[in-house]
């Protein structure tokens, strides 16, 4: 299943076996999207939140 990249308007493929939680990112801006499950079998792409590295603990 191919879906539009919300930035740059490019191609995000999510794979046919895609489970919620995965992530997957533009071929042509790099942006990473976290799959999200809307109802059984339809799913929709969040923009995936950046793990921050945490330097004071």
């Amino acid at each position: 299943m191919n879906m539009e990249c919300k930035m740059c308007g490019g191609k995000v493929i999510v794979p046919d076996d895609a489970l919620k939680g995965e992530i997957v990112s533009c071929g042509d801006c790099g942006l990473d999207y976290e799959i999200q499950e809307e109802s059984p079998g339809k799913f929709f792409l969040k923009v995936a939140e950046e793990v921050k590295e945490d330097w004071g603990e």
